[in-house]
């Protein structure tokens, strides 16, 4: 399924009642990486009342409230990331309290609308990325073909992951999950039918026809 993420990090301030939310975002491949950024956030606004966080990382998802009432920050925040398709996204909510009690709804109202309102200015500053399925394809070809089909590849709409040398010359090549056949024909065609052309790991790409942002 395709879906949204970030291209860089984001930061947005927002107020409530004299409390101030301050909403820092990252994009992050894995449940480490957003870890560490929550660690780095933490360390950075250690004097904050609260550093409520959320991440959707493939099939992960999880909120932490840092002494927030349960379920008012690090639920709606990952709410506020999955509910515009978003993934492999972190989110730090650093609260700094301005001496008036919001209440469980406020509270909720506050991280999401931290969260909803950094998505809304990373869109408005063209750093949302839209990702489709794809797929990693192997292309093996004989040594004297290989350096004009690298020039072929990387002149191409499909980027070059890497490439390996042995008894073959062996491309690792991104390609959307509906061109994939038609790559297999263009490949077919470029080597006069001496490469071989093998399917690999599915993955997601940036959406070159139609990003977001």
């Amino acid at each position: 399924m395709p879906y949204l993420t970030l291209k860089t990090r984001v930061e947005h301030e927002t107020e409530a009642r004299r409390s101030r939310f301050v909403c820092a975002m990252a994009p992050v491949a894995t449940v480490e990486e957003a870890a560490a950024f929550i660690a780095e956030r933490r360390a950075l606004h250690a004097s904050a009342t609260h550093n409520c966080t959320a991440y959707a990382v493939g099939g992960a998802q999880k909120g932490d409230d840092d002494g927030e009432p349960g379920g008012t920050a690090g639920t709606p925040m990952v709410q506020a990331l999955t509910g515009r398709g978003f993934d492999h996204v972190v989110a730090v909510v650093t609260r700094y309290f301005g001496g008036i009690l919001l209440g469980a709804g406020g509270l909720v109202r506050a991280y999401g609308s931290a969260v909803t309102e950094t998505l809304d200015h990373a869109e408005a500053e063209h750093a949302v990325a839209r990702m489709v399925p794809a797929r990693l394809m192997s292309v093996s070809v004989a040594h004297d073909q290989a350096g004009r089909v690298e020039n072929d590849l990387r002149a191409s709409r499909h980027p070059v992951r890497d490439v390996s040398y042995g008894s073959r010359v062996e491309f690792a090549v991104a390609v959307g999950e509906d061109e994939v056949a038609g790559f297999t024909d263009w490949v077919a065609t470029l080597t006069a039918g001496r490469a071989r052309v093998t399917p690999g790991t599915a993955i997601h790409v940036p959406d070159r026809t139609g990003q977001s942002g």
